[in-house]
């Protein structure tokens, strides 16, 4: 299938083919025509990096009218992903004069409250948003299409009260999308109580990351990491379980003539947007994070992921992998164990249905 059989307009088709789209993914192929269909509430299924903001951000552009006011709400667990979504509706619209307003926290409440007195689409954060709700700058009454996006992310920062707010300060007749790498059963219970009937969609797995792990000695886990990085072509994140940890290992890397970035809560806004600039500029190669502290960061060429900590549960680990193998590219995820771990492992293998190789290391 092409994007031309999913009876989208001559606007839309330009704007695709700007972008250098070829085929629609799996998820795109699934969602776009359901949302288009305008009837069904959906519940969707997919990864980073699986082109779900396309699939909900086509039909949106398609959909919305810009003399209408604000049609459509979009939430994103954080700032950064709310620049991203609100940048890729953006690329997409091609000439029709569609207003987007992007409203987190972190900058002034003035200049937003302006930006939403002429929006149509509105993307992000729960707790920004609902502070204008609050102050009675943000009216929701007229919003046809409500779209919660990586709502598993949403249930990990403890936004779910501050999402079914926003959800209740909505048209009662809006249609409801939401996105999920996981479907923890709270999520379920969300779409339960407040979708009624509804499509479920299901992207499938992808087949463009390659998962192994390394088996060491505790003290042998730093030199394994080395080993894994002298490929003068690595571009990827490597995982921590503390910030500590994070901005230790950065530290010991530098030392030894690697260039490594590191994020991590002790950083300004500004620093770690610089360090997160830097990296997508590929002036550092390497960067150092947390779970919660990677949260947000969109780059679409990373080749690998490694693990130098295993993730606290089998969801952190498929939003951690989904970092890399996006937009059709290969990409590779490695996770580097104790033998004490091999059982933690082999859970998320079970639990995420999938098949995760032992790397040989000669």
């Amino acid at each position: 299938m092409n994007f031309n059989e999913l009876n989208l307009s001559d606007n839309i088709l330009n704007a695709i083919r700007n972008k250098g789209f070829e085929k629609p993914t799996d998820i795109q192929m699934k969602v776009i025509p359901l949302f288009l269909n305008d009837e069904y509430n959906i519940v969707a299924q997919a990864r980073t990096g699986s082109g779900k903001t396309a699939s909900f951000a086509i039909p949106l552009i398609e959909l919305v009218n810009e003399n209408n006011g604000i049609e459509a709400i979009i939430l994103t667990p954080t700032r950064e992903l709310a620049i991203q979504v609100a940048d890729e509706i953006e690329s997409l619209k091609g000439n029709k004069n569609l207003k987007i307003a992007k409203i987190y926290g972190g900058k002034a409440i003035y200049p937003q409250i302006k930006a939403l007195k002429n929006a149509n689409i509105v993307v992000g954060t729960p707790g920004r948003i609902l502070d204008h709700i609050n102050r009675g700058t943000l009216n929701l009454k007229n919003v046809k299409y409500f779209i919660l996006d990586e709502a598993d992310e949403m249930l990990n920062m403890g936004f779910i009260k501050d999402v079914e707010k926003i959800l209740n300060a909505c048209n009662k007749d809006k249609r409801i999308l939401l996105f999920s790498a996981t479907m923890p059963r709270e999520i379920l219970n969300l779409a339960k109580k407040y979708m009624g009937d509804y499509s479920f969609i299901k992207a499938k797995i992808n087949a463009n990351i390659e998962q192994s792990y390394v088996e060491v000695n505790e003290n042998e886990r730093f030199e394994a990491l080395c080993r894994l990085l002298k490929n003068k072509e690595f571009y990827g994140l490597v995982f921590c379980k503390t910030k500590r940890d994070t901005k230790e290992l950065a530290s010991m890397l530098r030392d030894i003539g690697f260039k490594a970035g590191a994020i991590h809560g002790d950083l300004s806004q500004s620093q770690r947007e610089k360090v997160i600039r830097l990296f997508k500029q590929k002036k550092i190669r390497i960067l150092i994070a947390t779970d919660v502290m990677s949260r947000g960061i969109d780059v679409n060429d990373l080749n690998c992921v490694i693990n130098y900590h295993l993730p606290q549960n089998p969801e952190s680990y498929m939003h951690r992998i989904g970092r890399t193998g996006r937009a059709g590219k290969k990409g590779k995820a490695i996770s580097i164990i104790n033998r004490r771990e091999y059982k933690k492992l082999r859970y998320i293998e079970r639990a995420m249905k999938l098949k995760i190789k032992k790397l040989k290391f000669g």
